[in-house]
């Protein structure tokens, strides 16, 4: 896993192909029409010498996890994306709507534990406003007062504000004093209006997503960004998509993690389309960790990918595969992802890590380490 500048070969035929190895050797940032040609032209071995290089130098062999678990208070939602499994209607069978003492009881499991993150996200309730999402917050610190809450996604976040009539950076103070400390990078999909018009229009755009996350980052609340792969997009979208994430984050430097979702076809309007192979995630995994060279972080997400594709993905420039989750969570499961009871513990944790080549580390939501498990 350790990558030596002197085993990435620069020499190529490929003149183009040559000068983006030279500028990521250097440490010279790519641009949008390099990060588009590594897609296009970079086969999968230079790939991951290039991107564990880029990785190495920023988190040396360290492989991150922490101890969290999810809280899902509903799947109704306002929005039917096309791509989404978890959505229902009021009175599906399949729905739920958990009150605020069933989320008490979901978060009392952790009374006298060590874990350190909730992670708070569902489905856009029509009825709920702001102060029912603080009251939500509320709830698990009454219960886990020392506990970081990591809470709605940017679509929850602009429905709920706007519904309150406040700007973003009021609604944020507000939910702040409610205890959020800080937010999940969901809902960003592709930022490209001409793939959101076709897979999600209902939902707030890609401008709204960054604007959301730039008012977080003024108002102290740290975030993460993502990016939904696999469908309809190209590699053009998805360099587009990285390339405003990345010109915010030289702005506010608020993000901590980028994390490249992949799109998954079960029980969904756009399953017809079938999912992307390994080796594309592996591909599109070390294109992001080159092109993102201002977030720290990248997250191959396990319950997604697969406990032995998550080993693959750190041989890829990733350095974060989440937490112990804890079964706590339905989003990619019911999309038909690898891992339908998601549920780990620190010692398979650390096992994927070592048998990867990386050291294992917890870390805590705004990813100090908290203890290395040499």
């Amino acid at each position: 896993m350790k990558p030596l500048i002197e085993d990435i070969n620069p020499k190529t035929e490929d003149e183009r192909l040559a000068s983006i190895i030279d500028k990521v050797i250097s440490g010279e940032r790519i641009n949008a029409d390099d990060g588009i040609y590594l897609y296009e032209h970079a086969d999968l071995a230079l790939l991951s010498q290039l991107a564990n290089l880029a990785n190495h130098r920023l988190n040396g062999n360290y492989i991150l996890f922490n101890k969290n678990f999810h809280i899902e208070p509903t799947n109704l939602c306002v929005f039917n994306c096309k791509f989404c499994s978890y959505h229902k209607s009021a009175g599906d069978s399949e729905s739920w709507v958990l009150t605020l003492e069933e989320i008490k009881n979901a978060a009392r499991k952790y009374i006298n534990t060590d874990v350190t993150e909730v992670h708070i996200v569902g489905g856009v309730h029509p009825k709920w406003n702001i102060d029912y999402y603080g009251e939500m917050i509320k709830a698990v610190k009454e219960i886990l007062p020392h506990i970081h809450v990591k809470a709605y996604s940017a679509i929850e976040l602009d429905f709920i504000i706007r519904k309150s009539k406040l700007s973003y950076s009021e609604g944020l103070k507000r939910l702040k004093d409610y205890g959020l400390d800080s937010i999940p990078g969901g809902g960003a999909e592709i930022f490209a209006p001409e793939v959101r018009a076709k897979i999600c229009p209902e939902k707030a755009s890609g401008d709204a997503w960054l604007a959301i996350h730039k008012a977080a980052h003024e108002n102290g609340i740290q975030s993460n960004a993502t990016m939904l792969y696999g469908h309809i997009e190209s590699y053009k979208h998805r360099v587009q998509h990285m390339e405003a994430i990345r010109k915010l984050q030289d702005e506010t430097h608020g993000f901590n993690c980028f994390i490249p979702l992949k799109f998954r076809a079960a029980n969904n309007p756009m399953g017809y389309l079938g999912e992307v192979n390994m080796v594309e995630d592996l591909r599109n995994f070390a294109v992001s960790r080159i092109y993102m060279d201002n977030i720290r972080h990248l997250k191959a997400y396990w319950p997604m990918l697969g406990i032995q594709n998550t080993k693959m993905a750190i041989n890829f420039g990733v350095d974060d595969i989440d937490g112990t989750i804890d079964d706590t969570t339905k989003i990619y499961s019911m999309a038909g992802a690898e891992e339908q009871k998601p549920t780990m513990t620190v010692e398979r944790l650390t096992q994927i890590v070592r048998e990867a080549g990386g050291i294992p580390a917890e870390r805590d939501s705004i990813y100090n380490i908290i203890k290395v498990y040499d």
